[in-house]
């Protein structure tokens, strides 16, 4: 029989809802991040240079792209005969057919694959933050405290903490007690969603706990481990962690990769983040062109301006074209003399020349302001703009749109345009 010392359970199936458009038709792990990268990508390349060679990636919601970024998991070096990556999707049982109801619901399901290789602890991985982290390190915690589960924890500010799980633990880390988004903390170590159990006590847990609806980590596996007094610890975290679930806290953490002194950084020889890349021509840049303090990604050309943005592969930008403080993603072609602020653009967008987006006054979203905000625009993905069109902030645009679609050439800020069709 195999027998691994730690296997991963990554739970991808995620709809990140509160991405608005951007998760419409993908599962937010596979959103991309960073030029070339997919927000899984990270948590993936964590596991392999941590040394954890058996990974089986949970997904549920819209898993096509996920899957196909995935395949057999060559560039994590995750091809592997015994381990490996294995793709697990909600499967009918001869009883019923069950969607994961939760994420220890998920991990449930997947018994008997992680029984197959006999490990002695599971860690337990969320698919859609962006970080670097040695769960070795974190394992070998577990292990000198002879701890049956280990919490991440990240110190938050006070004042932030009401909007985390948290943990309150005595003076060696050993957790004595937990709150889920308490009114009044009586810590800031915020669980980050990453576990690490003994196979044994996260079996008997799961079984346990079976028929319970929804079945939840957070609510359910581990009071239930505190409470038959299992040892649980806080293993602290203190580099860069982001959950990147709002379109704002998205834009931010790709303005941050370029920062003069980026606080994540993507280019450390040790730690390489991991992807699965096309083969494209080298980027090109026109003798017109101007980039500044930007990222630009593999075989796109750029004929106009670029000022601190993130660019993807396969990009086209326009002459007399200025991209500000924009995410653009792979594949999407800009023509010539538009202009871009704030603007996060899906893949494989067509704009038209002439167009502006992000422009004039601030207004709230009409449909959305909760996703909507912070002066971004969203563009969904595939979506065609026409030429010579204006659009606001805080608005959204989803579907092939025509000029039939603007009132007198524009969208006003806080304006929502999503085709039928395109839900």
């Amino acid at each position: 029989m195999v027998k691994k010392e730690m296997i991963a359970m990554l739970l991808a199936g995620g709809q990140g809802s509160r991405l608005g458009v951007f998760t419409s038709k993908v599962a937010k792990p596979a959103v991309a991040f960073g030029s070339k990268y997919r927000i899984i990508d990270f948590p993936l390349s964590n596991c392999i240079n941590s040394g954890v060679d058996t990974v089986g990636v949970l997904t549920q919601y819209q898993p096509l792209r996920l899957n196909t970024h995935i395949g057999i998991g060559i560039p994590w070096d995750l091809d592997r005969n015994i381990g490996g990556v294995t793709v697990l999707p909600p499967y009918e049982k001869s009883a019923n057919s069950e969607w994961y109801t939760g994420t220890a619901n998920a991990i449930y399901q997947n018994m008997d694959y992680m029984e197959s290789f006999n490990p002695e602890y599971v860690l337990i991985l969320s698919g859609d933050h962006i970080y670097k982290m040695d769960y070795e390190v974190m394992l070998d915690f577990h292990k000198q405290n002879g701890a049956e589960v280990t919490i991440a924890v990240m110190p938050v500010p006070m004042e932030e903490a009401k909007r985390f799980g948290i943990m309150i633990t005595d003076k060696d880390r050993k957790i004595v007690d937990f709150e889920e988004k308490p009114e009044n903390p009586r810590s800031n170590l915020a669980s980050m969603g990453i576990y690490i159990f003994n196979w044994k006590t996260l079996k008997e847990a799961l079984l346990k706990n079976a028929e319970q609806p929804g079945l939840d980590f957070g609510k359910h596996v581990i009071p239930y481990c505190h409470a038959k007094g299992a040892p649980l610890y806080a293993y602290e975290f203190n580099g860069y962690w982001k959950d990147v679930g709002t379109l704002h806290s998205y834009w931010e953490a790709n303005m941050e990769l370029i920062d003069i002194v980026p606080e994540f950084n993507l280019y450390e020889e040790y730690w390489k983040i991991y992807t699965r890349s096309e083969i494209l021509p080298p980027q090109y840049l026109s003798s017109e062109s101007v980039v500044e303090r930007s990222i630009i990604g593999e075989g796109s050309e750029i004929y106009g301006q670029v000022y601190n943005s993130v660019i993807g592969c396969g990009v086209t930008i326009g002459a007399g074209t200025v991209v500000r403080d924009s995410i653009v993603m792979n594949e999407t072609q800009i023509g010539c003399n538009c202009e871009l602020y704030k603007a996060i653009v899906a893949e494989n967008v067509r704009i038209e020349d002439g167009v502006k987006i992000g422009v004039g006054e601030e207004a709230e979203n009409e449909t959305d302001p909760h996703i909507y905000n912070h002066g971004l625009v969203a563009i969904g993905e595939k979506s065609v703009i026409p030429e010579g069109i204006s659009i606001g902030k805080n608005s959204v645009v989803f579907g092939v749109t025509s000029a039939q679609d603007y009132r007198d050439g524009a969208l006003p800020s806080g304006k929502t345009l999503i085709k039928a069709g395109d839900k």
